[in-house]
């Protein structure tokens, strides 16, 4: 394209310049007669029309300019205002929610009246013998201050308070026994502290007044714990207590305690 444009600018540029030559040389004929211009016939003396030349060749591209510094970035415009609100969207489902938690426990209610007595119901037929099998027996009770001293190996230990006593075992506090509601296989378990002024403390776990296990503490210079334990199988009615020989010392740190349970019933 740039080509085709050259070549029609250079043949335009070689008929005007023909144009120029025959119009200097006819020229205009003088008015007072005198000169070759006068002479001259303006048909003989214009030759004739010269060949346009050649176009000449398009000139080379030039080179392309360098790039340019990038300009300053403009600043911020302003926030616009802020637009109107839209109108309210449909409903979404229903989700499905966590439950929530539970509230916290209302006022107990008043006391209603007592109602009136009944009409007294048929007698039941005899009940069967109760399973033992089931049955689940332990206890642990503790002394809360030193004993009496004692001087004769047959004296019970007794306690003062019950830390574990289930339903339906059967323990005395004032003589220190257990006694065997469920027969069985039984663990038993003593800990008893010695009293330091005392200058010695004998102990002994007896099955029905037979001791089974034993412990000794001599030391009179300082609290010395002794402690034994023991499995034994007992039949309904059999007793299991503590005898002690000496002082036995504790406080509310419970150090003198008798502990018992059910392994296996019979």
């Amino acid at each position: 394209m740039k080509i085709f444009v050259a070549t029609v600018l250079s043949i335009a540029l070689l008929l005007g310049n023909s144009v120029n030559l025959r119009a200097s040389v006819t020229g205009p004929v003088a008015s007072d007669g005198d000169g070759p211009a006068s002479q001259a016939c303006p048909m003989c003396c214009q030759g004739p029309a010269a060949i346009p030349g050649i176009p000449g060749l398009p000139g080379s591209l030039g080179q392309p300019g360098s790039k340019g510094e990038p300009g300053q970035k403009g600043d911020i415009g302003q926030s616009g205002p802020m637009g109107e609100r839209g109108a309210a969207g449909p409903q979404g489902d229903e989700g499905i929610g966590q439950p929530g938690k539970i509230g916290p426990r209302g006022v107990p209610g008043v006391v209603g009246p007592t109602g009136e007595t009944g009409i007294k119901g048929q007698k039941g037929e005899p009940g069967e013998a109760p399973d033992d099998s089931n049955q689940r027996v332990a206890f642990t009770v503790v002394r809360t201050s030193a004993s009496d001293t004692s001087t004769s190996l047959d004296t019970r230990l007794p306690f003062q308070a019950t830390e574990t006593l289930l339903p339906g075992t059967s323990f005395d506090l004032e003589t220190g026994t257990f006694t065997c509601g469920v027969p069985g296989t039984y663990v038993f378990m003593f800990s008893v502290n010695n009293y330091p002024s005392s200058s010695y403390l004998y102990v002994h776990l007896r099955k029905n007044g037979v001791a089974v296990v034993s412990g000794g503490s001599s030391d009179s210079s300082q609290y010395e714990q002794m402690s034994g334990s023991a499995v034994v199988v007992l039949q309904r009615g059999d007793t299991m207590y503590l005898t002690m020989y000496g002082r036995a010392y504790s406080d509310s740190d419970h150090k003198t305690s008798f502990s018992g349970f059910l392994l296996y019933p019979e």
